[in-house]
């Protein structure tokens, strides 16, 4: 450690950590279109899970590179399906992550779980545990796309799952639903949104279907067996989203998410501002300003180097100057905050919001600058070009 792109370039005192990203790896099945670090297995290893979780924030605490608070402010446990892991995995986990750390009385801790493996067992024992928040992945509630895509669940598989999280005493639900789905499927999308917003759930995020080149998907799409959505059904199905839901009460707060007022993600809300934070397990990424960080994709390799006494490490980058810049208007443009009209530091910056503007793709609220959805569906290019187009920092 203590090469340029390390923690070891920081003293343990320069930033504290409140919020924590953890991987749980394990899937029943890989999704047709899935290009995530899974692991697939029939059930989760609960116990060699929160073991390797804990063994590497003992490492990173050894080596003073985890500072974190001693009471975290968010939590957030993503996959993967950790609710393959079972009843014990939140109680297991809660106690690697040490004593005293997950007991904040404003705790956001949030665990996504498929409407499969969520039972009414496990629910409960999580909530017992602390858990605050639930992520359930849905997708649809058509059939067949269900079965196209690889889901083990069916349309009545997600209203039981909310039911039993809501039975288990969970208020603050969250649903993703995939659009852009090929037209084969004869799917009704407003009808997935109108059976989503039924559920009563207070959180709701978006997916674009893409085709990712190593995926059973992706292979199919460069074969030409299969034909995903065109750019002009993805767009309108987005903007069907935005307006169907922001009529039900819905707050488009972030390019891909909708929230009841008050139940914005707010561990996603540290990502998006820029906030420190800390990844564990295989394929986690960390952020301790201007450093980042990402462990090991595969849960083998990870699981070896912790037991070995190593940091999973596999590559670390420094995020200054100009992809600082860059980075920074991307994270503030996707958000419902936009950016401060007072970054705009020249003309040529001026004259292309200007030119947004005037095309329907941003709109001024107060002194700060808010794309619409128009230009969310833009966002990765407007964001080139702003950077552009602004003098660039030389510094993080």
């Amino acid at each position: 450690m203590g090469r340029e792109g390390s923690w070891g370039d920081l003293s343990p005192g320069d930033l504290v950590i409140g919020s924590v990203y953890v991987h749980a790896p394990f899937c029943a099945r890989r999704c047709f279109y899935c290009d995530f670090a899974v692991a697939v297995r029939r059930s989760g290893e609960p116990q060699s899970w929160a073991e390797a979780i804990g063994k590497e924030l003992e490492i990173l605490g050894a080596e003073g590179l985890a500072p974190l608070a001693p009471s975290l402010a968010t939590v957030y446990v993503g996959g993967g399906t950790p609710s393959l892991l079972g009843p014990t995995a939140m109680d297991r986990l809660r106690r690697a992550l040490g004593p005293g750390r997950l007991e904040h009385p404003e705790l956001e801790w949030t665990s996504e779980a498929n409407p499969e493996s969520l039972t009414l067992d496990v629910a409960e024992q999580w909530r017992r545990a602390g858990l605050t928040r639930l992520s359930l992945g849905i997708q649809s509630f058509h059939e067949g796309t269900l079965r196209w895509m690889g889901r083990l669940h069916g349309a009545g598989g997600a209203r039981s799952a909310v039911a039993a999280a809501r039975h288990a005493g969970f208020e603050n639900l969250s649903a993703d639903l995939i659009f852009g789905l090929p037209s084969f499927l004869d799917r009704s999308w407003r009808t997935d949104l109108e059976a989503t917003v039924a559920l009563g759930v207070t959180h709701i995020s978006l997916y674009g279907l893409t085709a990712e080149p190593d995926t059973p998907l992706g292979r199919s799409v460069r074969k030409g067996r299969t034909r995903i959505a065109d750019e002009d059904r993805y767009r309108e199905e987005y903007l069907e989203a935005h307006r169907f839901l922001t009529q039900e009460g819905f707050v488009h707060y972030e390019v891909s998410n909708f929230a009841l007022p008050g139940f914005e993600s707010r561990h996603n809300l540290a990502y998006w501002d820029g906030s420190p934070y800390l990844g564990l397990g295989n394929s986690s990424h960390s952020f301790l300003p201007p450093i980042r960080r990402w462990n090991l994709r595969a849960w083998d390799a990870y699981l070896e180097r912790v037991h070995e006494g190593r940091l999973p490490v596999e590559d670390s980058e420094v995020v200054r100057g100009e992809a600082a810049q860059l980075e920074a208007l991307w994270l503030g443009l996707r958000t419902s905050r936009g950016i401060p009209r007072d970054q705009l530091g020249s003309p040529a910056a001026c004259a292309l919001v200007a030119a947004w503007e005037a095309k329907g793709l941003a709109s001024p609220v107060g002194p700060r600058i808010v794309l619409t959805p128009e230009g969310w569906l833009l966002l990765d290019r407007l964001a080139v070009e702003l950077s552009e187009a602004l003098p660039t920092r030389t510094t993080a």
